[in-house]
């Protein structure tokens, strides 16, 4: 079957206005920075895509809405781009509001969009990896300072504006790798361990993945839950004060909220957070596997909550914040342990 042409692209477009660029993209069996490259010269414009190019430009806008995504979350931060560090393998966007962990490497396309809606002109900065998928992208606001978009546009175009992408086939997702006869070493390891950032490089050495040294792992270090575990905490921590981490990712991004929550409202497969600055929209029928894990930190154990898809991808991550002091974790503990684990839930049924 043939691909769509860049006019029925825009076609479909018009005729789907409340459709989000994903979904459509999905529809026409097209990766999304496809859509973005239909519209060159017509409200899209090709930039350069590198973080370090683009991100230190940003913080003149003052307020912008910062979005990153997976199959199955969606996390939006609205804040200043300001505390940019960069590296040649991560970088970084750190203060109160906008906290990023960014990976150049899977930034390899980048448009600027001016799209014409019923609200007035919407403005965007949106960069894809090499299959064409969203990594991160930056929205202006009405109280941003749109004066400064023209001249970043006269800085970020690039030469090259032809709507042909040339992209890469999307990497299978990794199942869980497991490596039974290493648990001792797995557990020996964990036990070890004095910083979150460690666990990772103990996986890669006993050559497991995250998912995979969960299920082997077992208790003290892991619990598996059961279903609706997410939601519930959710909905629990919005009854409360105690503050949370939640870090939602792809391969080039890693967006993450810090605080409280206030309001959680449900509508139909999806669970959201709405509130002041901070969005969250989680599709709950996407999580297939949930943890509750302790991992050892010099400011004491940390405590998360993490869920997969079904394809073994991390979806979404939940930790206390060790650093708001003893009240605060004890609380965020208390939550986790609360919640039901997956053997209890098939006991009772």
């Amino acid at each position: 079957m043939p691909l769509p042409s860049p006019e029925d692209i825009r076609s479909a477009r018009a005729e789907n206005p409340r459709l989000h660029a994903r979904d459509l993209a999905e529809r026409l069996g097209l990766a999304e920075a496809e859509l973005c490259a239909a519209l060159l010269g017509q409200g899209a414009t090709r930039i350069a895509a590198h973080p370090d190019a683009v991100l230190p430009r940003l913080k003149a806008f003052g307020p912008l809405l910062a979005l990153t995504r997976n199959e199955a979350c969606v996390i939006e931060k609205t804040g200043v781009y300001d505390g940019y560090r960069p590296g040649p393998h991560a970088a970084l966007v750190v203060n109160e509001a906008i906290d990023l962990r960014i990976f150049p490497s899977h930034w390899v396309h980048g448009f600027a969009l001016e799209e014409e809606t019923a609200r007035g002109v919407k403005r965007s900065l949106q960069f894809f990896d090499a299959a064409g998928d969203a990594v991160h992208k930056i929205h202006l606001r009405l109280d941003s300072k749109a004066e400064h978009w023209e001249p970043l546009l006269g800085l970020l175009r690039l030469e090259d504006q032809a709507p042909d992408l040339a992209l890469s086939p999307r990497r299978p997702p990794e199942p869980a790798r497991i490596v039974p006869e290493r648990r001792d070493a797995l557990r020996e390891g964990w036990n070890a361990l004095e910083d979150t950032h460690q666990f990772l490089r103990l996986c890669a050495k006993l050559k497991m993945n995250r998912l995979g040294a969960y299920r082997l792992a077992g208790a003290p270090f892991v619990r598996p839950l059961a279903p609706g575990a997410v939601e519930t905490l959710l909905n629990r921590a919005a009854g409360s004060d105690v503050p949370i981490m939640v870090f939602v990712g792809n391969m080039g991004c890693i967006e993450i909220h810090t605080g409280p929550i206030a309001r959680v409202l449900e509508t139909g497969p999806w669970i959201n957070v709405l509130d002041p600055g901070f969005d969250l929209h989680l599709r709950r029928d996407q999580i297939a596997e949930t943890f509750a894990v302790v991992k050892n930190t010099a400011r004491g154990p940390a405590h998360s909550v993490e869920c997969f898809d079904a394809n073994g991808l991390l979806i979404a991550q939940i930790f206390g914040v060790l650093r708001a002091g003893a009240e605060a974790v004890a609380g965020w503990n208390a939550l986790v342990a609360d919640l039901p684990d997956a053997e209890q839930m098939e006991a009772a049924e």
